[in-house]
């Protein structure tokens, strides 16, 4: 691993510092190209307006039109936190709007696949709905809007993936990453492109004087739902996204959350009042995600809808169960596909430049997790295939991909499409994430055509292992209060947490639970707590290491940590 430094540019932390930013959140600030203070600016009057977003208008119109004509609208949403969260925001907030009839619907992961189908449009239809809406799905979705279009059903698309050479013939698309579309934030979540579109048609219903700007109601109260889902997509936090998620803490840290918000929370030992983008991603968010893996969504989507207290606790307490289960499937699939790859190559070998597995023993819903621990060991794009359970398809093999900076799986996908028609029977997704469903005849095409895209465009830099870090930590800095500091921020993809990293003294080190290295660590002269989670082989007397920092607290004194990331050797 090679540790490297972040570029601080310092005109920008020096304009950061005159405008209050404490010193060491404006180098960090700066290092991730924040310029000025209004970048900082989280305000909701700062948000990106909804005029810039390609169909808003038209989406406003066709949904009050509905609500006028007392119509009935069904969300076909996604079975992932984003598409959970992107779904109960449309449910919440249409009836907020006046919408007397909203339904919805999610996919089952294994029976149905994603996205909208044209089964899933006669359920929906069944259902006595009169308007469709995807959220987080839709824009691939082009038999299945047909079959809507087929049954009588008007259908709005809401999504951010990545639309394929051919759009779908919906009444509306609202999508950043359409063609024609001048939104800057391309980055937004399903779950933003909803709450969007609930912007655009509150100020319709305003235009029709249904409301005033006195009497509408308050859309802020989702800002919760938007900010989870924003995170546990791993979207880029570009500056519109940071707004949402820092005003949707900002609710969180005061008490206003749906109940069923405040219960995952406190099955997962996290306090809401301190809630953080780590909460999100790592807590709140898998919790989620894993009933859409392994279960039904729907159990997700009622515990974000639910305002009855005791409802929402039995609901969270059911997902924080399921989150169990799947932990210790991952656990089994995760050992089983580290053997699978140790077989791959020589011990001391460079792994090949793309890597695929498979096992007939998989489970569908956690191929993606396991990709992503995968491509962590070894720093190279990773699919992981399961054979499909669904009913008359047990032939086909459905991938998760995971990958590594310079390499965009989606366009990786496309290539793959191309180069071998056939092979791919479905794909979509983003640059770092992607799905695709292949026979399973078609593996080893499809795995030595994925490693022929990534010879030709990865190189050795873009193949070594880099951990972008924030440069050497002031002692001054090694404070609890500057811990809280850090950790209150907004922090995340594309908006890396902060990592510092220098030479320290190892002055003790012992493991503890057989799996992780416990640390007696001098920094800067002064003693230090430190472990590193799942690091087994011990470390030399002086290395350079990779830290973030905490806090715990040992007898009533809060003492600062340092969580290695990892060392230079």
């Amino acid at each position: 691993m090679k540790i490297v430094v972040r570029d601080i540019p310092p005109r920008a932390a020096w304009t950061l510092e005159q405008g209050g930013v404490h010193p060491l959140l404006a180098r960090l600030f700066a290092a991730r190209g924040v310029l000025g203070m209004d970048e900082l600016d989280d305000g909701l009057a700062r948000l990106l307006p909804p005029d810039g977003m390609k169909g808003l208008g038209e989406a406003a119109v066709l949904l009050a039109d509905s609500i006028a004509a007392g119509e009935r609208l069904c969300i076909v949403a996604d079975y992932d936190c984003d598409g959970a969260t992107a779904c109960a925001v449309g449910v919440r907030g249409l009836r907020l709007l006046g919408a007397a009839h909203v339904d919805y619907l999610v996919p089952d992961r294994v029976a149905d696949g994603y996205g909208l189908t044209p089964a899933i449009a006669q359920r929906v239809k069944e259902r006595g709905a009169d308007v469709l809406i995807t959220v987080d799905n839709g824009i691939a979705s082009v038999e299945g809007v047909a079959a809507a279009n087929a049954l009588g059903l008007q259908v709005l698309v809401t999504d951010h993936h990545l639309p394929g050479p051919q759009l779908p013939d919906a009444a509306v698309i609202v999508n950043p990453n359409q063609p024609g579309c001048t939104f800057v934030s391309k980055a937004i979540a399903g779950v933003g492109v909803m709450f969007y579109v609930l912007l655009a048609l509150r100020s319709e219903l305003r235009r029709r004087g249904v409301f005033t700007p006195q009497d509408q109601p308050k859309l802020d109260a989702l800002l919760p739902l938007v900010a989870l889902g924003t995170v546990a997509d791993v979207v880029r936090l570009d500056p519109n996204n940071r707004r949402l998620v820092a005003q949707g803490l900002r609710r969180v840290r005061a008490g206003a959350l749906p109940c069923g918000l405040a219960s995952l929370f406190a099955v997962a030992g996290r306090e809401s009042r301190a809630a953080t983008t780590f909460d999100f991603g790592f807590a709140v968010g898998p919790r989620l995600n894993a009933a859409g893996r392994l279960s039904d969504m729907t159990l997700g989507i009622e515990c974000l809808l639910t305002d009855d207290a005791g409802r929402a606790e039995e609901l969270a307490r059911a997902l924080d169960a399921i989150n169990r289960e799947r932990r210790d499937i991952e656990t089994g699939m995760r050992e089983q596909a580290m053997e699978i790859v140790d077989g791959l190559f020589e011990p001391g070998a460079e792994p090949p430049p793309a890597v695929c597995v498979f096992d007939p023993d998989f489970h569908e819903g956690v191929v993606g997790i396991v990709a992503s621990r995968v491509k962590e060991r070894l720093h190279r794009p990773v699919f992981v295939f399961a054979a499909s359970q669904a009913p008359g398809r047990e032939h086909e093999l459905k991938g998760s991909g995971r990958s590594i900076p310079g390499f965009h799986l989606r366009d990786a996908l496309d290539l793959v499409a191309k180069r071998h028609p056939g092979v791919l029977l479905r794909f979509g997704g983003h640059a770092m994430a992607a799905g695709c469903t292949i026979a399973e005849e078609h593996l080893d095409v499809f795995e030595q055509a994925l490693v022929r895209v990534a010879q030709e465009w990865l190189d050795a830099a873009t193949l070594s292992r880099r951990l972008e870090t924030d440069g050497p930590l002031a002692p001054e800095y090694r404070r609890p209060d500057l811990v809280d500091t850090l950790h209150h921020a907004v922090w995340g993809q594309g908006f890396a947490p902060p990592v510092f990293s220098e030479v320290v003294e190892i002055v003790s080190q012992r493991l503890v639970a057989d799996r992780h290295l416990q640390l007696k660590l001098k920094h800067q002269g002064q003693p230090v707590d430190g472990i590193w989670f799942g690091r087994t082989e011990p470390l030399p007397a002086r290395v350079k290491l990779a830290f973030r920092l905490d806090a715990d607290e040992w007898q009533g004194v809060r003492r600062v940590r340092f969580l290695v990331e990892g060392a230079e050797f």
